[in-house]
């Protein structure tokens, strides 16, 4: 086939070098274009998926991965877009005739309006670049923000105490010494509460912050932090007595425990972290002598080297009223009915007895028991499948009565609740003798129909959660921390963990920021009357903190 006269490439070398440099351009345009709207759609996937997730609430444990799946897509997608995107510009910049590529990107939003503006003004030309005149006139102005961030600042604070010598007795006078968190201390509160949080809050053990802190010009031994890191949580044992006051003042606790690896001789022991959780705010929970005023959240952490039955029988020996917690044979003394001081009614977790079902349910899960037993086929369960359905369904009438008191609660349930749960009965004791006893299906049904009445105490109380996921939450920092602490140093290291853990956490629950509230607290508590030691509390603290900037 013969090439037209205009199609035909050009014989002079210069004129191919131009042609083949314009063919480059054009075509890293192209591929810049094409990974741009690559980046665009999984952006807007995700956002899309976020909103749904937010709207909806979570429908399966399966999102949470997904989100995370599409998190790690979009960040290639926006690294590979950038990368092709340069790529263009070079390429264009070598070339007059091809058009320069602009990216497609969603629209950013506005940096935070409370971060302090530094104004770089970049002067204009003293004469006009047209005809030289210097009759210039301001027409306005542009601006370009850019994130930026200061390095951290050590300084050193010296409080300097003037004597004064009295002319007439000759007497001597001086100021008192300044307060400090440790008795003869030589760090500020602020800096103790940074140390306290990056390790308790951030999960960074102290050789690292000592590590960071040398390569910063500031050298603290490891034996040093450790020694303000023991004194603080001696400090602070007032307030987490306090706290274990109002937790275990509730109608309705949320209990849990994980795994702690402990350093022991040539090993690890595997120690236990139990946490109560006490959130009355699913059902509006109100203080007896304010109807209005609604009770705070908080968490208390516990230590214990291994998971005897005792621990959890000690923490809650004054405990008396609903406790959310998993089938851990440990807690079967609290349930007796002549305990004293009174019973503890069990209410079993949903998503717990889910979570059994949904495995079975998974298609992950399916190919990844596929890949472990060999070439076997493993089919998705239509039972678990159908448990799965059923017990959804009571999540989504959860999910519209979620906040509202008790009573509403109450009477949602019965209408609408009821039913379901009775339905759900009903189809589990007729499919179960179908099944053989070593199968999973039977298991999980086994698990819920041996506690079907703690299962099915959420019917008759409205303050009783479907879920202990408040608990399973408090836990998850800990999940998260050991990657990087590995274990906890012993069993007294242990204790004053759960002790910061309580704090930190019961902060969180209040919305308050922890770094902030340590470095005020430690630098008020030893000078404050203990009879007003509730006043530092992180829900009372954000009060009296917001009554003063309001004032301001």
């Amino acid at each position: 086939m013969s090439l037209s006269p205009e199609d035909s490439p050009p014989e002079d070398v210069e004129a191919l070098k131009a042609a083949l440099l314009q063919a480059r351009t054009e075509l890293a345009d192209e591929r810049a274009e094409r990974s741009a709207d690559k980046a665009l759609i999984s952006h807007l996937k995700l956002v899309i998926a976020k909103m749904k997730r937010e709207h909806y609430g979570q429908r399966s444990e399966r999102s949470a991965r997904l989100l995370d799946q599409m998190e790690l897509q979009l960040e290639d997608a926006e690294a590979s877009a950038t990368e092709d995107e340069l790529a263009a510009e070079a390429a264009a910049a070598r070339t007059s005739s091809v058009r320069a590529f602009t990216r497609r990107q969603p629209s950013r939003k506005p940096f935070p309006a409370h971060l302090p503006r530094e104004r770089v003004v970049i002067p204009g030309s003293a004469s006009c670049s047209c005809c030289g005149s210097a009759r210039l006139v301001k027409l306005g102005e542009d601006v370009t923000e850019t994130l930026e961030v200061i390095p951290r600042q050590w300084k050193v604070i010296q409080h300097v105490r003037e004597k004064f010598s009295c002319r007439d007795c000759e007497s001597i006078g001086q100021a008192p010494a300044p307060f400090h968190v440790i008795p003869r201390g030589w760090a500020g509160p602020s800096l103790l509460a940074m140390i306290l949080f990056e390790k308790y809050g951030q999960h960074q053990p102290l050789n690292r912050q000592a590590e960071r802190y040398a390569r910063e010009g500031v050298d603290l031994s490891l034996s040093t932090l450790a020694d303000q890191v023991g004194t603080c949580c001696a400090v602070l044992d007032p307030l987490f007595r306090r706290l274990e006051t109002h937790v275990f003042a509730a109608e309705r606790l949320h209990g849990d425990d994980t795994t702690v690896p402990v350093l022991a001789k040539g090993k690890t022991h595997t120690g236990r972290c139990w946490v109560y959780v006490r959130d009355d705010r699913p059902f509006g929970g109100t203080c007896a002598a304010h109807q209005k005023v609604q009770v705070p959240p908080a968490a208390v952490f516990y230590y214990s080297r291994d998971r005897g039955g005792e621990h959890p029988q000690e923490h809650l020996k004054t405990y008396r009223g609903i406790l959310q917690a998993d089938a851990y044979g440990g807690y079967g003394q609290l349930y007796a009915a002549d305990r004293r001081p009174g019973p503890i009614l069990e209410a079993a977790c949903w998503a717990h007895a889910r979570r059994k079902f949904f495995e079975l349910a998974d298609l992950a899960k399916a190919a990844q028991r596929k890949a472990r037993h060999g070439n076997g086929q493993e089919v998705i369960s239509p039972l678990a499948l159908e448990a799965v359905k059923r017990i959804d369904a009571l999540f989504d009438i959860e999910r519209d009565i979620q906040g509202k008191n008790a009573e509403e609660r109450l009477v949602a349930r019965q209408t609408l609740s009821v039913p379901l749960v009775s339905s759900l009965e009903s189809w589990m004791k007729e499919a179960r003798p179908k099944l053989s006893r070593h199968d999973d299906v039977a298991k999980a049904m086994d698990y819920m129909l041996k506690r079907w009445d703690s299962f099915g105490r959420f019917l008759t109380d409205g303050r009783i959660c479907l879920t202990n996921n408040a608990a399973e939450r408090a836990l998850r920092g800990i999940a998260l921390g050991r990657k990087s602490w590995l274990f906890a140093g012993s069993d007294r290291g242990g204790r004053r963990a759960a002790i910061m853990y309580s704090l930190i956490q019961t902060a969180k629950l209040n919305d308050v920021d922890p770094q902030r509230w340590l470095s005020d607290v430690l630098a008020r508590i030893a000078e404050y009357p203990a009879r007003k030691i509730d006043d530092l509390l992180p829900w009372n603290w954000r009060k009296v903190n917001a009554s003063i900037k309001q004032a301001a």
